[in-house]
């Protein structure tokens, strides 16, 4: 073992008399929060054994010898996962507040939505970690996923924000904030992002390589996890499967060169799990394990979620690293081990007391409660009213037939946790509804069940969707084509069960469908038939609540989608192009979609006027503020989501069709306005210069763009950007 008293650190806490709270008197200097977090962390390497250090290069950093108590990885994309359909392992059940899917929760488009979220999972992942009646699961949390879901076939598109990378970061960034807190010294949580670098196929994601230029690495595919460290603070995140032009990502340059030494991450970077034996295995990119452990630890990893331990000792062994290079890979993990407060007496740390003191549990509180109602409220897409079928009138409408397979269920995904309860939308409806209307309710049409009750009802509502575990499916398979999960891409986005709202239709042509999916669906049929449509996600333990609300009208859907809804498959480049300028994106996207990027109806109309800037010349190093007045034209109070979308005018080099580039969700009554300001930065406007290999931006005139969606521009306007 080394001295303890080799650093300054140690010399300078050994005259110091501070006492810990419960914890006892200090022993050692690395428990002392007034030394710097690398003088600290110098004098815990120091008293480490190399077996213990070896030890601490995984998700478990509990060193007992020195009284150190780690924190363990949770997953937690839409609420804290404890035992869920995943299981991992675990026995005991424990539920948690479950909220929608991520890729709904993006559908709010609303960051401080998301910030809330995040707020809640951390404080009951504290809750839990600290808890005497618990003390299990960890404060480090895989969420969220900062990929970008450009195919819409991705099997783990329930877990993103969608296909524009700037809007994700914009996400991530809120997520990240609301799960690590707002304190300037200490952490809630830690936000441990996923999957870096471009992980949007499951087919033969262990060996199968993302191909693309600097400028998509730059501008789009690592965007989302730029934005989330430098912008958010989040200093975590795993690796991919996958490989980077050929690279895998486990062990590619731009792990040091990009994230540690642009960005200034200095905290965890791990593996995904079983990742470090497919270098070996899948990808054959290293002979043995001793050389893929040299190579992950040299490139920047400093964690492991497989059997790493013998690969790291024979490289040590071989003296193809040093312990130097173990301590290197410790320090990010234990920074990130103070930064929660982990090695602090409690009554420096803001959040020590959750669970200590406090010892209802969170998620049975009506708090949580009605946060999960609200925001699932405003995760709902109108897609489709034509005949203003919605919103029903319960005192006119007397009888529904609630049908589907989804009609009496709420799903959970892989990464789900287990609710404290669940409503479904046939619950929710009979709860609004109470005794004076008729509801029937039938799975599917077998005998007849379903159009029998929907010929006799005034209205039929039809509840169709994607299963998010493929159940009865073994892993890496989904019998149904359309269904997609980890391990698996959808071979299909056509909806099987539109058979059954056609039947339905033509039995009552007042039929509602709600598609509650993980994904884009191609509805043709539906869009062109049935008069009204909903989209929401799975797995809110609210789902039946705020679908009952929305299809009354106590709350107007506001949702907006955040992928583009092709039509069919043909209008999808093959799924490992991974170069988006070939028709993928709102960006790129030659044919009309079904449904375009941001498109989201409402039950009330919305006029934009008089659209402005604070100046008519914006600098490359400066900020102006764009401004349009929008006014509600209709008979009822609603939610706008106004969207900014840039056009590159006379650039010398390739740029989109358009790009987002801001956005508001706004209330507003019946005839109300409001003047909406969104900020336009000139760095948004930047391009990747692979010559000069940094972002420049661009003089000359650029199209302002402001309105409903990607494709519905309400009013533009030309900035000019000079020096």
């Amino acid at each position: 073992m080394k001295s303890p008293f080799r650093s300054l650190a140690c010399h300078l806490a050994v005259c110091l008399q501070i006492t810990v709270s419960s914890a006892g008197a200090q022993q050692y200097p690395f428990q002392d929060p007034r030394l710097t977090a690398e003088q600290r962390i110098d004098n815990l390497l120091s008293m480490l054994t190399l077996d213990e250090k070896i030890r601490c290069l995984s998700s478990n950093t509990n060193v007992p010898r020195l009284g150190i108590r780690g924190t363990r990885h949770v997953e937690g994309l839409h609420g804290l996962a404890r035992v869920g359909p995943s299981n991992w392992g675990q026995q005991d059940p424990v539920t948690t507040t479950i909220f929608p899917q991520a890729i709904g929760l993006a559908e709010s488009w609303d960051p401080e939505l998301l910030k809330r979220v995040g707020e809640i999972e951390g404080y009951e992942a504290r809750f839990m970690f600290q808890s005497e009646k618990y003390r299990k699961g960890g404060l480090i949390i895989r969420a969220p996923n900062a990929d970008i879901g450009r195919d819409p076939r991705w099997g783990r598109t329930e877990e993103c924000y969608g296909e524009d990378a700037w809007f994700n970061g914009t996400m991530v960034v809120a997520f990240v904030k609301g799960l690590q807190g707002d304190h300037p010294t200490y952490w809630q949580t830690a936000s441990l992002m996923k999957h870096f670098l471009a992980n949007s196929n499951e087919d033969g994601r262990t060996s199968s390589s993302s191909n693309f230029d600097a400028r998509l690495f730059r501008e789009y595919y690592s965007l989302p996890f730029r934005m989330g460290v430098v912008d958010g603070g989040s200093r975590a995140f795993m690796t991919a499967y996958n490989a980077y032009n050929g690279i895998p990502c486990i062990v590619h340059p731009v792990l040091k060169d990009v994230t540690i030494k642009e960005w200034k991450q200095d905290g965890i970077i791990c593996t995904d799990g079983g990742a470090f034996t497919q270098l070996v295995t899948e990808h054959r990119y290293c002979p043995d394990s001793s050389v893929a452990a040299a190579a992950c630890l040299r490139a920047g990893i400093t964690e492991f979620l497989d059997r790493y331990q013998g690969g790291v000792a024979a490289a040590l062994s071989r003296h193809l690293i040093t312990e130097s290079t173990i301590d290197s890979a410790l320090r990010g993990n234990f920074r990130v081990i103070i930064k929660l407060g982990l090695l602090d007496p409690p009554e420096l740390v803001p959040y020590s007391a959750i669970g200590v003191r406090d010892s209802m549990e969170p998620w049975l509180s009506e708090r949580h409660k009605t946060a999960a109602r609200e925001v699932t409220q405003k995760t709902i897409v109108l897609l489709k009213n034509s005949t203003q079928l919605l919103p029903l009138d319960r005192t006119k409408v007397k009888s529904i037939a609630v049908i589907g397979s989804l009609a009496d269920e709420v799903r959970l995904d892989w990464y789900s946790g287990t609710p404290p309860y669940a409503v479904t939308p046939l619950a929710g409806i009979r709860a609004r509804v109470g005794e004076n209307v008729t509801v029937q309710y039938a799975r599917d049409n077998a005998d007849g069940a379903a159009v029998q009750i929907a010929r006799k009802a005034e209205v039929a509502i039809v509840c169709v969707g994607n299963h998010p575990i493929c159940i009865g499916s073994p892993w890496g398979e989904c019998s149904t084509p359309s269904d997609g999960r980890e391990a698996v891409d959808r071979k299909s986005i056509i909806l099987e069960q539109e058979e059954l709202i056609k039947e339905v239709y033509q039995a009552n042509p007042n039929t509602i469908v709600v598609l509650i999916s993980s994904f884009p669906f191609a509805i043709n049929w539906t869009q062109d038939h049935v008069p009204s449509i909903v989209h929401m996600t799975h797995s809110s333990q609210e789902l039946g609540n705020a679908l009952a609300d929305a299809l009354y009208g106590d709350v107007n859907p506001g949702g907006r989608l955040v992928q583009s809804w092709p039509k069919s498959t043909k209008q999808l480049p093959a799924i490992m192009d991974y170069d988006i300028r070939n028709g993928r994106t709102y960006m790129y996207i030659t044919e009309d979609p079904l449904y375009p990027f941001g498109f989201g109806l409402s039950y009330t109309t919305f006029s934009y006027s008089n659209l402005r800037f604070s100046s008519p010349r914006l600098k490359p190093d400066g900020e102006i503020i764009v401004s349009v007045d929008v006014r509600n034209t209709g008979r009822l109070a609603g939610d706008e989501v106004v969207q900014m979308y840039i056009q590159h005018h006379g650039s010398g080099v390739e740029r989109p069709n358009r790009e987002l580039r801001g956005f508001r969700r706004i209330t507003l009554k019946p005839d109300e306005s409001m003047a909406v300001d969104i900020p336009l930065q000139a760095q948004m406007l930047a391009f990747w210069d692979e010559n000069a290999r940094r972002f420049v931006v661009e003089t000359g005139s650029i199209l302002v763009m402001v309105g409903s969606s990607s494709a519905d521009i309400r009013a533009q306007k030309t900035l000019d950007v000079v020096e």
